[in-house]
């Protein structure tokens, strides 16, 4: 029971290929490599709204003054 060799692994994957066909595996690696990306993305966008609070909590201090309309 020693590790397997080239040949087993080339042997494997025409089987594979034989009963799933190029088409179907080709959709699959698509499919996953999409989920991966997704992934990814939601990783970065759950960092950016962390990032927005700490922007987005400045203080503004100032004061507003009132419109007056003067009629002539």
């Amino acid at each position: 029971m020693g590790s397997f060799s080239i040949w087993h692994w080339l042997i494997v994957l025409l089987v594979v290929v034989l009963i799933f066909g190029t088409k179907k595996l080709r959709n699959i690696g698509e499919d996953l490599g999409g989920a991966v990306k997704g992934f990814k993305e939601g990783m970065k966008g759950s960092e950016d709204p962390q990032k927005q609070v700490t922007q987005d909590s400045k203080i503004i201090e100032g004061e507003a003054k009132e419109k007056t309309q003067t009629k002539v």
